[in-house]
């Protein structure tokens, strides 16, 4: 199949096939052309009286089935990680990174329980012990498994194992996917032009005029998707020297609860700030919150948006970096109105 497919690559095909990730509406439209089918034909109505989703995702484990303890463990691993990183606001992504060797992807996975805790390798393992301030793995048990018995990890449960929330995000994610594979896609992009994102708006006020003045509402947009699941666009589009594009992307993201009224979604284009945030990943984006030292911050310009980490220097001063390329930025000397902070992300 993958042969036949060369536009996808085998890695991301195989996991399309395992269920483990959602494939994009032109995906869909090469498997179905692959395959002699309908691309609507391989989308599940998991709504369906008759549909087990149960016996749908059995056969997908194959031989590679985890202890129930271990996935059991694997959740209350990610419950507790969680519960860390909500109690200490120094523990950005970019600080689990730097200072604990937790790339974005992994810190990803692991708050996801997508892996058994003894399948991660002793990096990892260790990040994790250091973080949860246990000696050996015997004794991060303990501790994971006391703070469940107390009660302290009950908030963030429900984030990590939800099956009606998984099934919620599956069910807005399959609708949106029959929307473009009808071909609404392009009309929302059209009806976002002309209603744009206050990101939009802003280039209007700064440019040339040439975009309109009024904001989209996502909840209008979305009503029954809103009530379960918070989408909000998403824009960029790579531009030379690592600066991103306010490019309408023509599709939607998750994005947390905590996340303000104008959040966005902007897809980062190139690792820019290392291997460690890859450039596929989808950043959710705040502009009425300002950047702090240890996190990500996003510089509004006039020739495009650009990623950066922050960091404060020996006197104070908030200064971004960018590895590719490598530079430094005073974001003191900027106009707070051009800043934002990344207060999450997704990567595909």
């Amino acid at each position: 199949m993958s042969d036949k497919l060369p536009t996808i690559t085998y890695i991301r095909l195989s996991k399309i096939e395992r269920g483990e990730i959602f494939a994009r509406a032109e995906e869909l439209r090469d498997i179905a052309k692959a395959l002699g089918i309908d691309a609507a034909e391989l989308l599940i109505d998991i709504d369906d009286p008759e549909f087990d989703i149960a016996a749908w995702a059995d056969p997908l484990h194959g031989n590679d089935r985890a202890d129930p303890e271990a996935e059991r463990f694997a959740v209350m691993l990610a419950a507790a990680l969680r519960n860390r990183r909500a109690s200490d606001d120094a523990l950005t992504i970019a600080v689990l990174e730097q200072d604990y060797g937790i790339a974005p992807v992994i810190l990803s996975r692991i708050e996801n329980a997508l892996k058994p805790y003894d399948r991660w390798n002793e990096e990892v393992r260790a990040a994790l012990r250091r973080l949860l301030d246990a000696r050996d793995d015997a004794e991060l048990t303990a501790i994971v498994n006391e703070a469940h018995l107390r009660g302290d990890l009950d908030a963030v449960l429900p984030l990590v194992a939800n099956p009606q929330l998984r099934i919620a995000k599956s069910r807005t994610r399959i609708a949106a996917l029959h929307d473009e594979l009808r071909g609404v896609s392009p009309q929302t992009r059209a009806s976002a032009r002309a209603t744009p994102h206050p990101l939009l708006e802003r280039v209007a006020s700064k440019d040339t005029g040439r975009l309109p003045t009024r904001t989209i509402d996502i909840a209008e947009a979305h009503p029954a998707q809103s009530a379960a699941v918070r989408l909000v666009p998403v824009f960029g589009s790579p531009l030379p020297d690592g600066l991103i594009a306010r490019t309408p992307g023509g599709t939607h993201v998750e994005a947390p609860s905590s996340a303000g009224p104008r959040a966005y979604g902007l897809r980062l284009g190139r690792p820019t700030l290392g291997a460690g945030l890859p450039g596929r990943s989808i950043l959710i984006v705040d502009p009425d919150r300002f950047p702090s030292a240890g996190g990500l911050a996003v510089v509004s310009a006039a020739e495009g948006l650009r990623v950066l980490s922050v960091a404060l220097d020996r006197h104070g001063h908030m200064l971004g970096y960018s590895e590719n390329p490598d530079i430094e930025v005073a974001l003191d000397q900027i106009d707070p109105a051009d800043l934002a902070t990344v207060v999450a992300a997704v990567f595909e």
